[in-house]
């Protein structure tokens, strides 16, 4: 049974999720402050943490921080208090796996649970800590900003970009239209849905990808689209 490890200090949301957890099949440990978290990770080892980032103590980033710094890289997602891109940015840069804001769904909490641990190599660093995501001669080099395909840089709008590397950090998972209109666009950006269609065309065609036959970007019908290629953590 995989064992999730659940660190909140409110007590009204773990005497609801960790149950709702088990009934989903995991076997479930609590924590209720940065330092318990911590002492829960080395000595029940869980398969995935999911981690407050405002806590007592230590809060969820030095939490993330330090378990990364010691070499640890169980899967870890973080649950931010604030939906704006910098928390988002913040959780990743300390080495989370994913995100999700409060207030949420448990259902969309278990399915983010079971797609990190889907994308998971065990030992490794997660995509989301890494400087340059590697699929084949398509190479995101995410500090610069910059992609290239087969050693040549693409011209790429930034939503376009962003969009590769959303698609790029969660390889093989289904990402629906408005999911990534939220993330990418911002929940108060006036825009529909068609123009995620409109940047993934894009991408395709500067990654000259055949979307019947799609190297990277995959449509799933009715659901949205995912990248189809694998991903490694480039030098």
């Amino acid at each position: 049974m995989v064992k999730i490890l659940l660190a909140d200090d409110e007590e009204a949301i773990t005497a609801e999720l960790a149950p709702f957890l088990e009934r989903s099949g995991f076997e479930v440990a609590v924590a209720r402050d940065g330092n318990e978290a911590l002492s829960l990770t080395k000595s029940s080892q869980p398969d995935l943490i999911v981690l407050d980032v405002i806590m007592p103590g230590l809060n969820g980033r030095e939490v993330c921080r330090q378990i990364r710094t010691s070499g640890n890289w169980t899967p870890i997602i973080m649950l931010t208090q604030v939906g704006t891109s910098s928390e988002r940015a913040m959780s990743l840069e300390e080495g989370a796996d994913d995100y999700l804001n409060k207030p949420f769904d448990p259902f969309e909490l278990v399915a983010r649970i079971r797609a990190v641990l889907r994308r998971a190599r065990a030992g490794a660093r997660p995509l989301a800590s890494a400087r340059r995501l590697v699929s084949g001669t398509l190479v995101l080099d995410r500090p610069s900003r910059r992609a290239f395909l087969d050693s040549k840089e693409l011209t790429l709008t930034a939503k376009a970009l962003a969009l590769l590397e959303f698609l790029m950090l969660r390889q093989g998972e289904v990402i629906s239209r408005q999911r990534l209109l939220d993330e990418i666009w911002g929940w108060d950006y006036p825009v529909a849905t068609k123009c995620v269609d409109v940047r993934v065309a894009e991408l395709r065609r500067c990654l000259a990808d055949d979307a019947d036959r799609p190297r990277y970007v995959e449509t799933v019908v009715n659901e949205g689209y995912r990248f189809a290629g694998r991903v490694e953590v480039g030098a």
